[in-house]
């Protein structure tokens, strides 16, 4: 056995790259051997900012021997096949052996592959790793054909035995392979020369280099929390900044400097988000006030004057870039919010669904009659939803975008707006992820809402839906957030009604420019209608007696505009809720709640009322689980099959009421009893929406059942008999339905 040692040395790589590149580096190389008969033990792979490494332990020293018997043709085939054949096994017709088979005799090519040694192996899949190499950017330099990231420098290839090391031979682009590298770009003494891994992690520590990226990382924390604390203070957490800067030097120094006073009024968000994006400082905070006093900044080496010209050049140009950043703050706060606002009439949302002011005012109309459903005020809401995006023309947002928001809230509470309307303005873009805070407040609640649907029923109304993989307006996190707030602040929220609604108002706008006026009429009145009646088919049918109480008849007539929409409109919002529903599936899974126990709820009506869904789909996973249910759901099963096969076998349905005059054990009376017993039990729970009760039950029937089928057969030698045993069976369904379609679950 061997272990491998691989280099590749070049010039600086981005740091975002780098922890890909080291992954896709094990990858190809190791797959590469095994697939030649090389196998190994372990491997491990590395990259700093000038080098990719792969550590290779236990490597096979050479390939086995391989022998293969590939069957060619009949030994009458036409000389042709055999011709072929032996072209494709690389052998001649004395080469190959005949034998004996049912249908004939057939040549038989036993071809042998001989092993090889590992070096000659590796240096082939080495050499075409590098030329291939997934860089999702790469170079080429000088006069060569070879790509790399940034110009390559050199290869360290070796392979290390108990009895010495020996380098794995190959020439890349005139780059020879060997058993030397370099250290740090100004702290290292020049190359040197290693043997083993353990060898070159040493080496490569003494010339300057922290060969392990974690290590890197955990180094620059640990120095910058203790530099910290000694003040009192502390560095604000910012994993993804840590990650980059670790990739950005190989020697780590921790540096801690100041941020001048002039800078002190701005929102600690912009400091950090400043510093962050332009200069890759972490923010220090002191605990007491919160302010943003200090930064943190990495060098990547150690100086003589212990990095005092590191720090003043860094605080110079911070100051530069913090002076631009009070510069959008103040400028911000001289315009008005309403100000703001007015300027996203001049800005595209999207050409299909109009400007940012167009989208706004949708919001803003559904976010006042969301409002009552939450606890809001609706003229807070209404007024929140207003200025809420009014901060994507401000200075600052244009620079920064990922404070769009934040910005938002902070300009609200200058202008001395309610707090719930400042708050609204940060919280309604939430949650933007699957552990994103979800907003609580009232106004926020409404506001959140309303965009959220807005967007869903926007691009679902010009059939701009997620296709696969593709989702590019964020979509399915849309609805997850919806489902998100609903569910945490337990809502009692109509969605379908919701979603009928605002696709109306996106037809009316999208159709001002070509709708007659009449048929944009009539669409405004549907909007108030469905407030009223629910969904499409009650409002279309309540508007129609309306208008005829009101002797203003109207006909939707055939072929226009609006017949188009009232025969598309309720297809595109049963697709939409379904795409809730799909949601909804992927959310409560990870919560443990199946996707057949979901789909035994989504069947019974009011489904679109998400807590109540949810509710009643805990209590039904909770009760399948149990002794009780699952012997329970077995009984529905052999009643459901056995109601099925006779109705299609005699073309009947046997829904009618069973009768108990014609029951003749105890066990079949005893279900009759047990049956009108459960069914009030399970009712009065369900209206008081108590669904451990109605599982509760539902449980007593268990026993009834299983003591019917044990005692009784349901296809009796008397008609009438058997027609009232199948219509008991029914009677068990309808029960049972009551909290659940049993027959959706997997049991």
């Amino acid at each position: 056995m061997a272990d491998l040692l691989l280099e590749i040395f070049s010039e600086e790589i981005p740091a975002r790259m780098q922890k890909r590149a080291a992954a896709d580096l094990k990858k190809l190389v190791t797959d590469g051997m095994v697939e030649a008969g090389i196998t190994y033990e372990s491997a491990a792979a590395f990259a700093t900012p000038r080098r990719l490494c792969l550590s290779v332990v236990g490597v096979l020293e050479e390939s086995p021997t391989l022998r293969e018997e590939r069957k060619g043709p009949r030994v009458d085939a036409p000389e042709r096949a055999i011709e072929g054949f032996l072209r494709g096994a690389g052998l001649t017709l004395d080469d190959l052996t005949v034998r004996d088979d049912k249908k004939g005799q057939f040549y038989v090519a036993v071809i042998e592959k001989p092993g090889r040694i590992a070096s000659d192996v590796i240096a082939e899949v080495v050499e075409s790793t590098i030329r291939k190499f997934p860089w999702p950017k790469s170079m080429r330099w000088g006069g060569g054909t070879l790509r790399w990231v940034r110009p390559l420098h050199s290869v360290l290839s070796i392979l290390s035995k108990s009895e010495g090391t020996e380098v794995v031979p190959f020439v890349i682009d005139g780059i020879a392979s060997g058993d030397t590298t370099e250290g740090h770009r100004f702290m290292g003494n020049g190359r040197f020369a290693v043997t083993s891994f353990e060898d070159y992690e040493a080496k490569l520590k003494s010339a300057g280099v922290i060969l392990n990226a974690e290590d890197r990382a955990e180094s620059i924390w640990a120095d910058a929390t203790n530099l910290t604390f000694a003040q009192g203070l502390e560095v604000v957490e910012d994993t993804g900044l840590l990650a980059e800067v670790a990739g950005l030097v190989e020697w780590p120094v921790v540096l801690i400097g100041d941020i001048a006073e002039d800078f002190m009024g701005l929102p600690p968000e912009v400091l950090q988000t400043s510093m962050r994006e332009h200069q890759k400082f972490f923010s220090v905070r002191n605990t007491k006030t919160g302010r943003i006093e200090k930064f943190i900044t990495v060098a990547n080496r150690e100086t003589a004057d212990n990095g005092a010209t590191i720090l003043a050049g860094n605080q110079k140009v911070l100051f530069a870039r913090l002076s631009d950043a009070k510069f959008f703050w103040e400028n911000d706060l001289r315009v008005s919010l309403e100000d703001m606002a007015a300027k996203l009439d001049n800005v595209t949302f999207h050409n299909k669904l109009g400007t940012q002011a167009q989208r706004i005012g949708r919001i803003a109309a559904l976010a006042r009659e969301i409002a009552p459903l939450v606890g809001a005020d609706a003229d807070m809401a209404e007024q929140a939803a207003k200025i809420a995006k009014a901060d994507l023309s401000s200075e600052m947002v244009y620079e920064f975008p990922e404070l769009q928001g934040l910005m938002g809230r902070y300009y609200a509470e200058a202008a001395g707006l309610p707090q719930e309307v400042a708050n609204a303005c940060e919280m309604h873009y939430s949650p933007l992820g699957p552990s994103d805070d979800v907003p609580t407040e009232a106004v926020s609640i409404a506001v959140a809402l309303a965009d959220k649907l807005d967007m869903l029923t926007g691009f679902w109304g010009i059939d701009e839906k997620p296709t696969g993989s593709k989702d590019p307006f964020a979509l399915r996190r849309a609805a997850l957030g919806i489902i998100r707030i609903i569910l945490t602040n337990d809502l009692r929220f109509p969605l379908e009604r919701f979603i009928d609604r605002q696709l109306l108002e996106v037809e009316i706008q999208l159709g001002l420019d070509t709708a007659e006026e009449k048929d944009l009429y009539f669409l405004e009145q549907m909007v108030d209608q469905i407030a009223h009646h629910g969904v499409f088919g009650a409002a279309f049918r309540a508007l129609f007696d309306k208008f005829d109480k009101e002797e203003k008849p109207f006909e939707v007539e055939e072929g226009t505009w609006l017949s188009r929409l009232q025969a598309s409109l309720p297809e595109t919002s049963d697709s939409l809720l379904d795409f809730f529903y799909d949601r909804l599936k992927v959310h409560l899974k990870s919560e443990g709640i199946t996707h057949d126990v979901i789909d035994a709820c989504l069947a019974m009506p009011s489904s679109d009322d998400l807590t109540l869904l949810v509710k009643r789909a805990n209590a039904l996973q909770v009760f399948v689980k149990t002794d009780d249910g699952e012997n329970l759901l077995q009984g529905y099963k052999r009643a459901n099959n056995i109601l099925a096969a006779e109705e299609k076998k005699d073309g009947v349905s046997y829904e009618g009421e069973p009768e108990i005059q014609y029951a003749e054990s105890i066990e079949e009376k005893a279900l009759f009893g047990a049956l009108d017993t459960g069914e009030v039990g399970i009712s009065a729970a369900i209206d008081a929406e108590d669904f451990a009760a109605a599982m509760a039950a539902m449980a007593d029937l268990r026993a009834p059942i299983d003591a019917f089928f044990d005692s009784t057969q349901v296809n009796s030698d008397t008609q009438i008999v058997r027609r009232n045993r199948l219509c008991l069976l029914n009677r068990i369904r309808v029960v049972m339905h009551k909290v659940a379609i049993f027959s959706a679950l997997n049991g």
